[in-house]
């Protein structure tokens, strides 16, 4: 006699959040890791194109920047501090590599940052990815001016 496990609305079937994040950082699908992620360079796809899965309702919006700013920043002055502490290098070159790191390492990092935040946010049934869609916003009270 075996253990069954049901879901219900009340109780959907858990979703791994580290999977759904690596399969986003790859690119591919939180749900199945086959179909693409992105049509663009950030522009996801509107579902997936193998499971179906939808992706039009994502939210990335700032997260990925703010993440990408925070590693890049890390590895661009650390390399500079530790430069200046144990090498001898002219201004000029110090011109040439930090500006160039800080711009390439921002452009490798943006997909894959932003695809394992829509990953996260499919794990965790954010922004729709749960099958119920977002609370609408509270509408603010009314003042008490009218009030005497």
């Amino acid at each position: 006699m075996g253990i069954e496990f049901h879901t219900s609305v009340d109780h959907p079937a858990p979703r791994s959040v580290s999977q759904a994040i690596t399969r986003g950082l790859r690119g591919r699908c939180p749900r199945c890791g086959e179909g693409r992620l992105f049509k663009g360079f950030l522009k996801p796809v509107d579902t997936c194109a193998a499971c179906g899965e939808a992706m039009h309702h994502q939210r990335a919006d700032d997260l990925p920047p703010y993440v990408v700013i925070t590693i890049v920043g890390h590895v661009v002055v650390g390399g500079l501090l530790m430069a200046e502490k144990y090498a001898d290098w002219s201004m000029g070159l110090h011109m040439a590599i930090w500006p160039a790191l800080t711009v390439i390492l921002s452009l490798l990092l943006m997909q894959p940052v932003k695809g394992g935040v829509i990953g996260l946010q499919w794990a965790m049934r954010m922004h729709g990815f749960g099958g119920m869609p977002d609370l609408p916003e509270r509408q603010p009270l009314p003042s008490a001016a009218g009030q005497a």
